[in-house]
């Protein structure tokens, strides 16, 4: 009589269907870890959306407000909606602070040469005004990020300018 060899019909008990099922397992695991990566990236890039939107409307909610005079204390916060992808509708809601004056130095009035003739004189006492001005865009609807923006403006003013905004 014959032994059995392990070759044959009989001698496979599952080897096959075991290492199937750990390949099975494995590919599974691979695309799991792959579906995970890609939602992360793709919530990184919408962050950085966020927050590359959210500086533009900051930096445009600040220009509206250095477009206003600076010739009396503000003491208010305004809010500026804007407007990014200009489809008509408010896509950020700013809140712009005081200006708040950091620095005043006095301007001198040119030295007269004659290459200045020309120029007006008398212009009275001038000075150079810095000023900070913070922009907070909040995003509580859908990521709950916060953007606070700060920019420095300097502008002329008149003495009576400065004293009435800076003192």
């Amino acid at each position: 009589m014959r032994a059995p060899t392990s070759c044959g019909p009989k001698g496979q008990r599952g080897a096959t269907l075991f290492v199937g099922l750990i390949m099975l397992v494995l590919i599974t695991l691979m695309v799991v870890t792959a579906l995970n990566l890609s939602s992360s990236n793709a919530k990184a890039v919408g962050n950085m959306q966020f927050r590359e939107e959210a500086i533009a409307a900051a930096n445009a909610a600040i220009d509206i407000r250095v477009a206003s005079t600076f010739n009396a204390k503000q003491t208010t916060a305004t809010t500026e909606p804007i407007d990014i992808d200009g489809n008509g509708t408010t896509d950020y809601t700013v809140t712009v602070s005081p200006p708040v004056c950091t620095k005043a130095l006095l301007e001198q009035e040119p030295e007269r040469s004659s290459e200045s003739l020309l120029l007006p004189t008398g212009f009275g006492t001038r000075y150079i005004v810095d000023f900070d001005v913070a922009a907070t865009v909040n995003d509580s609807a859908s990521t709950g990020a916060r953007i606070v923006l700060h920019s420095g403006v300097r502008t002329q003013l008149t003495a009576s300018e400065k004293t009435a905004v800076c003192d």
